[in-house]
């Protein structure tokens, strides 16, 4: 196991990692297991050194993602696995995103199934999320939002300047796989109620997942949204100047305006795939 590094990001998760830090140590002794705190304030680095597990420690919160792209920085291993602090993840699933990893894919993620989700709000949203990468991909994606995922180091590693300091490192790191055509399989997990309280604010937080909805098709493939959009924009000015030619015999400005933005629309799409182009052939 001296290939595998354990990364799992927490904030103020004390009691969780006492419970399962252990389990972990016991079950990949070889392992490197990295906890990186995010700026806890209760005895998250006291639980680390007792385990035996290397502890990096920030100042103040950075956010999740930003915890996960210094524990992959400093990690040793060829595999790198992230699994979140909070105790929802079985460490004996571990083993199987390993078994899958091992039949050629370059990044295995533990999708969870309903039952698993954090109330019916978090899972209607997930399913949502799936389903619009399912269509932007045309690969089945079970699970987008999941934070317990096995990976290749290297490949990984091409992606961390796309990586948000956020929440939405899941998301962003699956679809950069998919969009560099690296292999991405999914395995079925049971995700355990969370210790303690979630870090996640419904208000904030559900403008900022909706957000995502957007980043999702615009990092993969932004024509795939900005076509469509303009298409709608060509559609309602054509409509419009039907109605205005039948009811007036003349041209409004309505319509201009919505070809105009059609047009405007359709030209930033452009520019937008050439961008993204640009940044994933940095990467290779």
């Amino acid at each position: 196991m001296n290939h595998l590094s354990i990364i799992l990001p927490a904030k103020n998760e004390a009691p969780a990692l006492a419970d399962l830090l252990p389990r972990l140590r016991a079950a990949y002794s070889g392992a490197e297991i990295i906890v990186v705190d995010d700026g806890s304030t209760d005895d998250t680095r006291r639980v680390c050194t007792e385990a035996g597990v290397d502890c990096l420690s920030s100042p103040y919160s950075m956010g999740n993602g930003a915890a996960i792209k210094r524990g992959a920085r400093a990690a040793k291993g060829d595999i790198l696995v992230f699994m979140d602090g909070d105790g929802q993840h079985d460490p004996a699933d571990v083993a199987r995103l390993l078994a899958r990893l091992d039949e050629g894919y370059d990044m295995v993620v533990g999708a969870r199934d309903w039952g698993s989700q954090a109330g019916v709000g978090r899972g209607l949203a997930n399913t949502l999320y799936n389903w619009l990468a399912t269509r932007m991909t045309g690969q089945a994606v079970a699970d987008l939002t999941s934070g317990f995922r096995a990976a290749r180091a290297d490949k990984f590693r091409e992606f961390l300047h796309l990586l948000p300091n956020g929440f939405s490192y899941p998301t962003t790191s699956t679809m950069a796989f998919f969009r560099s055509a690296y292999a991405v399989a999914y395995v079925p997990i049971k995700a355990a109620q969370r210790v303690g309280k979630s870090h996640i604010k419904p208000l904030r937080d559900g403008v900022r997942f909706l957000l995502i909805i957007f980043k999702i098709a615009t990092l993969y493939s932004p024509l795939k949204l900005f076509v469509p959009a303009s298409a709608m924009f060509f559609l309602l000015g054509c409509a419009n100047y039907a109605w205005t030619f039948q009811h007036e015999g003349r041209l409004t400005n309505g319509s201009t305006l919505l070809w105009s933005a059609s047009v405007i629309v359709f030209l930033i799409g452009l520019i937008s795939e050439q961008i993204t182009s640009l940044i994933y052939r940095q990467s290779q």
